[in-house]
């Protein structure tokens, strides 16, 4: 349609995930170096977490393209599974034929796959998207899976890719077993203003084309109505290129960005249902970056969305602390416990 008219090679805002056109904002670049940090100093588990649409599966793809032949990798993007199903998709992901197997042997398979690899010094690489979908059985699963480990170092490595809703599920008292396993968590925020416009740049340069087709007042109205949110841009800016070419005008102006907003039946970003419905693992009282000195309106929106950036920036870290807080009070009972027991050996 719209490609030869406009001059470029290809459509530059495709919404499925194409690693070409991946744009590293601040928030995607460290997200992909703690995916690196977790393969390359062999780390437990890494969990990351994003809106729907925020590039996390385009994250994924571009970090597998980049990984050592010595790195094994099981892929699961399905996880509407039981668990006796998600360990046939692990090792059916490793080459194996583990359908006619039983739990107790499917549990063996994995295990001397995992041994063996390590003994031909490769590493073995767990990756599950969307993985807030997972039951908190498959979950404990996994956990034992990991368990796996030489004196130094573990042997299977997973990320936990996910909605923000698995970082409430992480949260959840029978799951800390797993969350003291976490060495690494990290929340992928939207695009800020500034990075959507060098979103879309980025994305039509791709597509063979340097000059702007947006005009410069359409770009606030495609801020607010997508969030910054990469997925909606892409759809936003498709529909927006369409109307353009429909209507014969050589870029997209006010009036055809509006009519891609008719078209589409969008309302203005206001944040994602499952951000809105998600309970923080804080309560209002245990919050310790709640703005209680702030003097505006409590209902306004300006209010609740910094108080939002503020709680998804730092309740993550706030976890991750206590839990290294409670390792460190372990090793110093370790510490104390083993110097009694000198000292009543001495004494003996």
């Amino acid at each position: 349609m719209y490609v030869e008219y406009f001059g470029l090679n290809d459509f530059p805002f495709r919404i499925t995930p194409d690693t070409d056109y991946l744009y590293m904002s601040s928030a995607h670049s460290r997200a992909k170096a703690y995916m690196e940090y977790a393969i390359f100093n062999r780390e437990g588990f890494v969990v990351i977490t994003g809106e729907i649409g925020s590039g996390k599966t385009t994250l994924i793809k571009k970090l597998l393209t980049e990984l050592d032949d010595n790195v094994l990798v099981a892929k699961i993007f399905q996880t509407q599974l039981n668990e006796v199903e998600l360990l046939q998709a692990i090792l059916v992901e490793f080459g194996l034929n583990p359908f006619s197997a039983r739990k107790v042997e499917l549990l063996s398979m994995l295990n001397q796959f995992l041994v063996n690899s390590y003994l031909e010094g490769k590493q073995v690489l767990l990756i599950i998207d969307d993985a807030q979908n997972l039951s908190k059985r498959v979950l404990e699963e996994i956990t034992m899976l990991s368990s796996v480990e030489t004196q130094k170092e573990k042997i299977l490595h997973v990320i936990l890719v996910g909605q923000p809703e698995l970082n409430h599920k992480l949260e959840d008292p029978d799951m800390e077993q797993l969350l003291q396993r976490v060495s690494l968590r990290y929340h992928v925020r939207a695009l800020t203003f500034d990075e959507t416009k060098e979103y879309i740049v980025h994305r039509l340069k791709v597509a063979g084309i340097a000059e702007q087709l947006f005009a410069d007042d359409t770009l606030p109205g495609i801020y607010e109505y997508t969030g910054g949110i990469p997925r909606l841009i892409n759809t936003l800016c498709d529909t927006s290129l369409t109307c353009a070419f429909a209507d014969d005008t050589a870029s997209v102006t006010k009036l055809e960005f509006d009519n891609a907003i008719s078209e589409l039946q969008w309302k203005k970003y206001t944040g994602s249902r499952s951000a809105k419905n998600e309970k923080s693992p804080v309560s209002q009282e245990d919050n310790l970056y709640e703005m209680h000195d702030v003097d505006v309106n409590e209902d306004s929106d300006e209010n609740m969305d910094v108080k939002n950036v503020i709680n998804s920036a730092y309740i993550p870290i706030a976890s991750r602390a206590l839990v290294e807080i409670s390792r460190q009070l372990k090793r110093i009972a370790d510490h104390f416990e083993a110097a009694d027991e000198n000292k009543m050996s001495d004494k003996k």
